[in-house]
C-alpha cells in the first residue's frame, strides 16, 4: 500500500507542477504539456508486459523495489532539469525523456501488487485487498494537488521533486528491509493448487493467455476505467482553477475531494464484491459491483457537467469517481484467477490495456476541449464508462474460469 500511494504522488505531481509552475515558466501549451503526461503512460503500458514477465520470474519483491528505486531516480531527474534548462523547447524535451523513462520502471507496480494479493490473501478477501491497494493510491492522488501544490508554493517546483525523490528512496529501502518473502510457506492460493498441471501452465508461454476472451474483455473495461480516472487524475485542478476561473487554492481542494472519494470507493467495492460472492457465488456476484458502479458513474459525470454551482459540481465529480472506484478490485482478482501460475502476466496484460485506454485521456481530454469545449471533453468519459460496462456482459467468473477459457 505505502509504495501503490507514493508511486502515485510520483505520477500526479508533475501534473500539479505543469499547472503551478512549468507551463507558465516554459510556455508550454496544455496539449504539449499533455504529450508530457502521456509519456509516462506510453512507455508505462508498453513495459507491462515485460514486467509482468519479471514477476512470474523473479517475484512480487523483486518487481517493486524495481519501481521503488527507479521512480526515486527519475523523479530526482525531473526536479534536475528545472535546475538546468531554461529553454522551453529544451525542456519540453527533457521532460518527454525523463516522464517516459519513469514509464518504463514504474510498469510493474500493479500487476506485482496482485499477484502478491494472489498469493498472500486467501480466497474471499482478495477484491477487498486489491481495493485497498488502490485505494491507497488514490489518496496520494487526492493529497498531490494540496501537499505537493504547496510544497511548490514555499520551495518551488525542481526542489519541490528533489524533496519527493528522496522520500521515496528512503521508503523504499524501509519497505524491501521489512518485506517478507515473495511467497508464503507453504504456498497459499486455491489458484496455486495442483501438481503437474501447475507445472505445465507454468511452462507454457505468456501469450498463451491471447486466447482467453475474458481476459480481453475483462482488459477492454479496464480501459474504459483508466480513461475515466486519468481524465480526472491529470486535468481536474486545470478544469477547476482555468476552465472555472477560481482561485489556485481553492481549485486544489476541490481537485483532491474526487481522488478521495475513489479512495474510499475502492474497498468499499471490494468489501461488497466478496460479500455478494459469499452469498451468491463468484458467476453470479463478481459482475453486479463493476457493472452498477461504472454506469453510475457516468451518469453522476453528467451531472457534473450540467451542474453550474462549484460546490455542486465537484460533490457530482467525487461520486463519479468513486462510483467507478468500486469496480477496481474485481479486476485484478479476476485476472489472477485466469492467469493463476501466470498472474502476473495476466495481470500485466489487463494493466496493459487498461493504460493504452488511460493514456488517451491526458492528451485527448485538452484536444476535445479546444476544439468543441470542456463540457464535451469531460464528457466523453461517461460514453466511454457505459461502454466499458457493455464488456462485463461476455466476461465468464466462477471456480473454473481458466479451465473454461484457456486450452493450455
Amino acid at each position: 500500500m505505502a509504495i501503490s500511494f507514493v508511486s502515485y504522488v510520483n505520477r500526479v505531481s508533475m501534473a500539479t507542477a505543469g499547472d503551478t509552475r512549468i507551463m507558465v515558466q516554459y510556455q508550454i501549451s496544455p496539449i504539449r504539456m499533455g504529450q508530457v503526461y502521456s509519456a509516462f503512460l506510453y512507455t508505462y503500458t508498453l513495459c507491462m508486459i515485460p514486467g509482468g514477465l519479471l514477476i512470474d520470474r523473479l517475484g512480487s519483491r523483486a518487481a517493486l523495489l524495481t519501481v521503488a528505486l527507479g521512480s526515486s531516480v527519475f523523479v530526482a531527474l525531473t526536479g534536475a532539469i528545472g535546475f538546468t534548462i531554461s529553454g522551453g523547447a529544451t525542456a519540453f524535451i527533457a521532460l518527454l525523456v525523463v516522464r517516459g523513462l519513469m514509464g518504463i520502471v514504474s510498469a510493474p507496480l500493479y500487476p506485482a501488487c496482485a499477484a502478491a494479493v494472489g498469493r498472500w490473501v486467501p480466497a474471499g478477501s482478495r477484491t477487498r485487498a486489491n481495493g485497498l491497494v488502490n485505494g491507497s493510491a488514490l489518496i496520494g492522488v487526492a493529497i498531490t494537488p494540496v501537499v505537493f501544490g504547496a510544497l511548490i508554493d514555499r520551495v518551488d517546483w525542481p526542489a519541490a521533486f528533489l524533496i519527493a525523490a528522496c522520500v521515496t528512496l528512503v521508503l523504499s529501502l524501509v519497505w524491501y528491509i521489512f518485506a517478507g518473502a515473495d511467497r508464503p510457506q507453504p504456498e497459499r492460493g486455491d489458484a496455486d493448487a495442483g501438481g503437474t498441471e501447475n507445472q505445465a501452465e507454468a511452462d507454457s508461454p505468456w501469450w498463451i493467455l491471447l486466447k482467453n476472451r475474458s481476459l480481453l474483455l475483462l482488459t477492454l473495461s479496464y480501459g474504459a476505467v483508466n480513461y475515466f480516472q486519468y481524465l480526472f487524475f491529470y486535468w481536474m485542478n486545470y478544469y477547476f482553477q482555468t476552465v472555472l476561473e477560481l482561485p489556485a487554492s481553492r481549485s486544489r481542494a476541490y481537485a483532491a475531494i474526487p481522488p478521495l472519494a475513489m479512495a474510499v470507493g475502492m474497498p468499499l467495492g471490494g468489501w461488497l464484491t466478496d460479500w455478494l460472492e459469499d452469498r451468491f457465488g463468484p458467476r453470479r456476484g463478481r459482475k453486479v459491483v463493476p457493472m452498477a458502479g461504472m454506469l453510475a458513474g457516468a451518469g453522476l459525470l453528467i451531472l457534473g457537467i450540467f451542474a453550474r454551482d462549484p460546490a455542486w459540481i465537484v460533490t457530482w465529480f467525487a461520486l463519479a469517481l468513486g462510483a467507478v472506484g468500486t469496480a477496481e478490485g474485481a479486476f485484478w482478482v479476476t485476472a489472477i484467477e485466469i492467469g493463476r501460475r501466470r498472474g502476473g502476466s495476466s495481470a500485466a496484460f489487463l494493466n496493459t490495456g487498461g493504460n493504452a485506454g488511460g493514456m488517451l485521456a491526458p492528451a485527448l481530454t485538452p484536444l476535445i476541449g479546444e476544439l468543441y469545449g470542456w463540457g464535451y471533453a469531460v464528457g466523453l468519459g461517461a460514453m466511454i464508462s457505459v461502454l466499458g460496462v457493455l464488456f462485463w456482459l461476455g466476461i465468464e467468473i466462477g471456480e473454473n474460469t481458466v479451465e473454461a477459457r484457456m486450452d493450455l
